[in-house]
């Protein structure tokens, strides 16, 4: 029987075409950490969530991954401080200026995301838990759904944070933000008419006044930006998506 032997250009072409393959299948991944410094008392929501990122981004496996912050951002409005729910501190252009969260969203387009992750820290709850958001009515709310449990029970397995489950945008009741799709009451960075990721999560880890010590401390930062990435990690696996 004789051996079949490709000449060597067919060899470098189908190589470079399999990697074009496994480059083009991976997942781009954009992290959102907040940019709030105004929330709780002597306490930077921006610091914690940022730093929750951070550990997340260094957490293996590398994905296709970036992050989008304005927090001090010039030329913009609302680079520091400012609410999801709020038309003013989102939508709003204010002396010819668009909101930080504006330019976040921008930014996360032009990289054509397929997954976008929000991390806040809740306030006023008087409890030691992690939420996560999704937004109402969206074409992908069950996968949306299903992401965003898998990653709050990630970080709640870890840590001592109680699981509160995933809510929905539009159940809040403080937002004047109004998604024109479905008519409700919505979070600007999960709306579909602004951000274009397939699927989008908001997840609010702890509470800026019960948990402030425990989000300020580093170890858990740690913790929690591991437990995310690792669990995102395996959701993008079983979906075929890296």
């Amino acid at each position: 029987m004789k051996k079949l032997i490709l000449p060597l250009f067919l060899i470098v072409l189908l190589s470079s075409f399999t990697i074009h393959r496994l480059h083009k299948n991976k997942a781009v991944i954009i992290w959102q950490p907040s940019h709030q410094t105004d929330t709780g008392v002597d306490f930077s929501e921006a610091a914690t969530c940022n730093a929750i990122i951070e550990a997340a981004m260094a957490t293996k496996p590398k994905l296709k991954e970036y992050k989008v912050w304005s927090l001090n951002k010039e030329g913009v409005h609302h680079n520091n401080m400012g609410s999801n729910t709020v038309i003013e501190h989102t939508s709003a252009v204010i002396d010819g200026k668009i909101s930080g969260y504006a330019y976040e969203l921008q930014e996360s387009n032009k990289k054509k995301p397929d997954v976008f992750i929000a991390v806040h820290n809740n306030g006023g709850t008087k409890r030691h838990a992690i939420w996560g958001f999704i937004h109402e009515g969206d074409l992908y709310e069950a996968d949306n759904k299903e992401l965003a449990a898998r990653l709050i029970a990630a970080v709640s397995k870890v840590t001592d944070l109680e699981n509160r489950g995933v809510q929905l945008d539009s159940s809040t009741g403080r937002n004047d933000y109004i998604c024109k799709t479905t008519g409700k009451r919505g979070f600007y960075s999960l709306d579909e008419n602004v951000n274009t990721a397939k699927y989008r999560v908001l997840l609010e880890v702890g509470d800026n006044g019960v948990s402030k010590a425990f989000l300020e401390n580093p170890v858990n930062q740690k913790k929690i930006g591991e437990a995310i990435k690792t669990e995102l990690a395996k959701w993008l696996t079983e979906k075929n998506l890296n």
